[in-house]
């Protein structure tokens, strides 16, 4: 069945109730004060309805006329964003993106640039894969992801440097290796158990980013690394931008390793064609520069 009830006319109901009256609707919406009283009673009159009772000079709605305004505010802002969606996309927009990344990256920083794209763009849907080491370079030779956060740089692709992430081997403070009293070696972390992310990879290397030791945790997420290592359970190489807060509480201390304390890892941000990237992949990657740019943290 299709509506006999015009967006106008709608909107004709909605400005009365936030002008305060049919006058000063009329005078916001550059009509006719017959015109927008028109409108209304045409709405009350094909639903079989009363939206408005008239006290002195006021309009005031009635139980139904309340329920009207409430479904047709949101109405009209439907059909705002279809609007809207309809010409980004006819400027070449996408209608989604695939983004691929390393879960290295700060994921506060991430979702604010998402947010500040879907501010510009809310009709483009995002997909973001989290991914680890190989896992983010699948997504990019699969064909998985438009624009990609990867610490590497697969075979025939180009990308520039982001960033460098600095990991510090971490452990709780009361953790057995913060009581030696002396500089650390490797050999000294073989009695403890180490807990790692594992490569999300396709093809993954179990000894990336590990040591030699009898004990060992591997696990998906950064986070549940952090949380790992500050419930005392073990050791672990974190980033240091994400532990932050641990290490100011004083719950998380550097291990005083000889050599090995600090790792940096790269991150790279690659299109995944950069000849035909649409104008939202090209403006997301900026965003993301931009949000690199601002932050300090990493130009330390």
């Amino acid at each position: 069945m299709s509506p006999h009830i015009t967006l106008e006319q709608w909107r004709a109901l909605i400005e009365v109730v936030d002008a305060g009256g049919y006058a000063q609707a009329a005078e916001k919406l550059c009509k006719s004060q017959s015109a927008v009283t028109y409108a209304v009673q045409k709405i009350e009159s094909l639903l079989g309805v009363k939206a408005f009772e008239i006290q002195g000079r006021k309009a005031i709605l009635t139980p139904t006329g309340q329920m009207l305004y409430r479904r047709a505010l949101a109405l009209v802002d439907e059909a705002n964003h279809l609007e809207q969606a309809a010409h980004t996309l006819s400027a070449g927009w996408e209608a989604e993106i695939q983004i691929a990344a390393e879960i290295l990256f700060p994921s506060r920083l991430l979702l604010s640039c998402l947010e500040r794209f879907g501010q510009e763009s809310p009709g483009t849907r995002l997909e973001l894969i989290e991914s680890v080491l190989g896992g983010t370079s699948d997504a990019l030779l699969k064909g998985e992801a438009d624009l990609v956060i990867s610490p590497q740089l697969p075979p025939g692709f180009l990308g520039d440097l982001l960033m460098r992430i600095r990991l510090r081997a971490v452990a709780h403070v009361d953790h057995p290796l913060h009581h030696y009293d002396r500089e650390l070696t490797y050999r000294d972390l073989r009695a403890y158990r180490h807990v790692v992310v594992r490569d999300s990879g396709a093809n993954r290397d179990r000894r990336t980013a590990t040591i030699g030791v009898d004990q060992r945790w591997t696990v998906s997420q950064v986070a549940t690394s952090i949380q790992a290592v500050c419930m005392g359970y073990g050791f672990a190489w974190l980033p240091e931008e994400q532990i932050r807060d641990e290490l100011k509480a004083g719950m998380l201390r550097p291990l005083p390793l000889r050599e090995g304390g600090t790792r940096e890892v790269s991150l790279y941000l690659i299109l995944a064609n950069p000849d035909f990237a649409g104008p939202g992949v090209r403006r997301l990657a900026e965003i993301i520069r931009e949000a690199i740019e601002a932050e300090s943290i990493f130009s330390e």
